[in-house]
């Protein structure tokens, strides 16, 4: 898979524009510029300049329009830094064309995108540092109607108090366990336009940072391309790891 990593222009400097923090307020235009980065073959041979206005049907719709998996899609997550600036982390199944994709908005960004193949390998058993931004909800109203058929339901936000235990009840389909005594959460909420009537929305949003141990390599390996929770155009599921201490840990072994 491909990580990239987007250093933004939030500006530092009230008094002038900031067009790079007012873009990242809006999630929809996020992901819709980050579609970008995978032009049909069609479109960089038409439009190489990228002139032409944005049109969705001219996107790779194996990378954006599909379900996140080995081959195909994206997950992308805004991360604050010091000083109000701001990253966004993207895991891809192809490599981006960031060079394309900020053509014609390069004022977003305060450095050029760095990009890198990673293929990470992985061992039962051992311990790693995770971070996780997600959409905890829960479906509600999902009862069979008068006619019998099943109604699909809504989402809700899931409850501060069970938030560790939303995030525990994925973990081992997921093929890993979570170590609940070194998890931290911030929870809070985002706000973004709404696709068809541009209306805001409110979504639920929790960073979990913490530590977890793999228990199955395989399912772990698939939850790192396919992500975790709803949400995924919003920035949401994107599950970054990272050595927990350079022993390991492993089953049978301290």
């Amino acid at each position: 898979m491909h990580q990239s990593c987007l250093l933004i222009d939030v500006g530092m400097n009230p008094d002038r524009p900031r067009p790079g923090r007012q873009w990242l307020r809006n999630r929809y235009r996020v992901h819709q510029r980050l579609c970008m980065a995978f032009p049909s073959a069609s479109k960089t041979s038409d439009d190489p300049d990228f002139i032409r206005p944005f049109n969705p049907d001219e996107l790779d719709r194996k990378q954006v329009h599909v379900a996140r998996g080995a081959d195909a899609g994206f997950l992308f997550r805004i991360d604050p830094q010091f000083r109000g600036r701001a990253v966004i982390l993207v895991q891809s199944a192809v490599k981006p064309d960031w060079d394309y994709a900020f053509h014609n908005a390069s004022h977003l960004l305060a450095a050029p995108p760095e990009s890198q193949l990673a293929d990470p390998q992985f061992e039962k058993g051992q311990r790693l540092r995770f971070r996780l931004v997600a959409n905890p909800t829960r479906k509600i109203d999902t009862k069979s109607g008068p006619d019998g058929h099943r109604r699909n339901g809504r989402r809700v936000p899931v409850k501060t108090e069970n938030l560790i235990e939303w995030l525990t009840r994925r973990a081992e389909p997921a093929g890993f366990s979570l170590e609940t005594d070194s998890t931290n959460i911030q929870p809070g909420y985002i706000y973004v336009n709404g696709i068809r009537n541009g209306n805001r929305q409110r979504l639920r949003s929790v960073r979990y940072d913490g530590i977890l141990k793999i228990t199955d390599v395989a399912r772990f390996q698939r939850t790192l391309v396919q992500g975790i929770g709803p949400g995924k155009a919003f920035g949401f599921g994107l599950l970054s790891v990272a050595a927990s201490w350079s022993k390991r840990t492993t089953d049978g072994a301290t």
